[in-house]
């Protein structure tokens, strides 16, 4: 009996949450383990199936980096990074958007539908979605990289309207229809701020910002985008987090009313962060 009341309990502690965000929308970046392990994989869409079910309207923005890099090696092309971003030539440009478009994306709308939920696969091609231009790292050209300019939000609308979970691969076309590829942390922050989103979701493999790496009680359970700066400015904030935060400080700065970074590797983290007193991760807000 009492493991049963534990569980009234949970409800009851959901409820105000899924009154407040009922009819919002919810960006997630879905990457990193979770897109790995079969098990994780499984435990997210049930946590995404759960949301829309209680009336949340989910949109899903996912990477694909190590399938990418898998697929190259299996046709022998190097694979170079700079500064974290995929050198993307024509030939690399071609597998990327088979793996992003095709595999990736058509494996989550498959996840969904075997879960009952209707979804629908598309790129930031499609409708001219994510409009973008050629990224340059410190000067250096680095391929068929898009820097995003514009989010066209038409056929998302069209989506949530109809009941759908659009689920989006990152990757843009420019001005003369050259497809681009594009980071998916910065796709998700534009799409959400595109959306006025409530929420926007960083799903990865670290448990939120830690004042301490090496310390997980250090945790930094809520952060306003003036401690972040002073975080980045302090050297605590490094490394690969560093562009992650900002994405996430230019969401709240623009239209999105709260970002949260997560451990995607914990069973069920999105359910525990958006439903429950005292989350799992880091939320931050204006």
């Amino acid at each position: 009996m009492e493991a049963f009341i534990e569980k009234a309990k949970t409800l009851i502690e959901a409820l105000p949450y899924i009154q407040r965000f009922a009819g919002k929308i919810v960006v997630i970046k879905y990457g990193g383990s979770a897109m790995i392990d079969e098990d994780l994989k499984l435990s997210v869409i049930k946590d995404i199936v759960l949301m829309k079910l209680v009336g949340l309207k989910p949109i899903i923005v996912h990477g694909g980096g190590k399938e990418i890099s898998y697929w190259m090696d299996r046709v022998n092309l190097q694979t170079q990074f700079i500064e974290g971003l995929r050198v993307t030539d024509a030939e690399t440009m071609e597998i990327a958007e088979m793996i992003l478009s095709g595999k990736v994306n058509k494996s989550l709308v498959q996840l969904m539908f075997q879960q009952g939920m209707k979804a629908v696969g598309i790129s930031g091609k499609d409708g001219a979605m994510i409009n973008v231009e050629k990224k340059l790292v410190n000067g250096k050209d680095i391929g068929f990289v898009g820097n995003i300019k514009h989010v066209n939000t038409e056929v998302l609308e069209v989506l949530l309207n109809s009941d759908f979970i659009p689920i989006i691969a990152p990757i843009g076309l420019d001005e003369k229809g050259q497809s681009y590829n594009v980071n998916a942390d910065d796709a998700a922050g534009a799409i959400a701020s595109a959306m006025k989103a409530e929420k926007l979701v960083f799903l990865t493999d670290v448990e939120g910002v830690l004042l301490d790496p090496y310390d997980q009680r250090t945790l930094i359970t809520e952060i306003n985008v003036s401690k972040a700066e002073e975080l980045i400015q302090d050297g605590i904030i490094a490394g690969g987090m560093i562009p992650k935060i900002k994405c996430c400080i230019d969401a709240v700065n623009n239209n999105v009313g709260q970002v949260h970074i997560l451990d995607g590797r914990v069973d069920h983290s999105l359910l525990l962060e958006v439903f429950t007193n005292s989350g799992i991760g880091t939320m931050m807000v204006k």
